[in-house]
Order: C-alpha cells, then structure tokens, then sequence
C-alpha cells in the first residue's frame, strides 16, 4: 500500500530494528522516492494522539477526516528557539569545552587522530556552537532558532566570524586540527567574553 505514495527506492522501519531501538509507541516508515521526494510515516494508535499533538508545536495538521481534533493546531518553532542560559549554564559550557581541550591535544600528541576528532567534534565544537548561538540569543532577544545542529546560525552572525567558523572544520591532517584547535579558542576566548558581558 505504501507504493501508492510513489516508487521507494529505499525505506527504514525503525521499529523493526535492533541497533536503533523505536523513541515512541507505533510504527514508522521512513521512504525515500525515485523522485528525491521524502516521507515520514509514523502510525500510531489513536489514544496515543492527544500526546503527540502536544510532543512537537512544529506539527502541521493536513487533513482530520474523522474530526478527532479538538483544537486548531497552529505550528510555531517556539520549542526550538535559543534559550538565555543561566550563569551556572555559562560556566558548565566553558567548563566542558576547556576541560575536553586536553583530550584533543592528547590525541594530536600520541597520533591519535580519530581520538582528537571526535573529542572536538563532538564537544568542543559543540560548546563553541552553543556558545555562538547564545551570541544569537542575545542579539535578536532569543525569539528565534537556529536550527536543528546550527544549520541556520550563518544567518545571523557576521561574515568574518562564519568563515573562521567554517575554518575549523579543515581536519583531514595533524596540522590541520592544531590550527582548527587554536582557531576554536580564539572564537570561545571572543564570544564567551561578549556573552558574559550581556
């Protein structure tokens, strides 16, 4: 039945899988097209609606033929706007992201690249982007998202600091990390100071 929608040329049911265990009751079909359109399909048992209506604001309700829908659903980001941190957020963030430096440069030292990447990667330049976009927050009033991973954050900050941003991704050599390392406390060091100061 599911062909109806189109031809699938690949498709995940994520509750019939082992290494990625379901996150909600029902069951999904996530299809991908030959035309590059995508669907994601999650059925779910009716006394399981009340809930997710109220699980993501960013729903938006196509069609309700049988009228369970008591409410109008007005999709809104709000959910995913940038939140102003707290001080002990503040100092968690450049906590981690200064505790989890010396990881990256044991891996650089020992040639341990992959270690190093992903302990940039996946921390340090996460608090740098979280830092960044608490920079947002303060700048627009923290009325907005950035997105999901930053992928709007270009947006709304200046051009010199996206592309020294964008700089720190060069990491296919050791001189490369160490030079996207140094960069990435620069910009910390900056934008930490400008948050503090707000």
């Amino acid at each position: 039945w599911l062909n109806q929608f189109g031809n699938i040329i690949m498709m995940q049911k994520p509750e019939d899988m082992e290494l990625f265990p379901p996150e909600e009751k029902g069951f999904s079909y996530l299809m991908l097209f030959d035309d590059y359109n995508k669907i994601d399909l999650t059925l779910l048992p009716l006394e399981e609606l009340d809930n997710y209506l109220k699980g993501d604001k960013l729903i938006k309700v196509l069609i309700d033929k049988d009228c369970r829908i008591k409410r109008d659903i007005v999709p809104t980001d709000i959910d995913y706007h940038v939140r102003k941190p707290s001080a002990r957020e503040y100092d968690d963030c450049c906590n981690e992201f200064w505790n989890v430096t010396p990881y990256v440069i044991k891996g650089l030292c020992r040639k341990e690249i992959l270690f190093a990447i992903d302990h940039f990667n996946q921390i340090v330049r996460h608090e740098l982007l979280r830092m960044i976009s608490w920079k947002v927050g303060i700048e627009t009033g923290f009325k907005l998202s950035v997105g999901k991973n930053y992928k709007f954050i270009e947006r709304y900050i200046s051009e010199d600091l996206w592309e020294k941003l964008l700089s720190t991704y060069r990491m296919d050599s050791y001189e490369n990390i160490w030079e996207a390392l140094f960069l990435c406390h620069q910009l910390f060091r900056a934008v930490s100071g400008e948050v503090a100061e707000r």
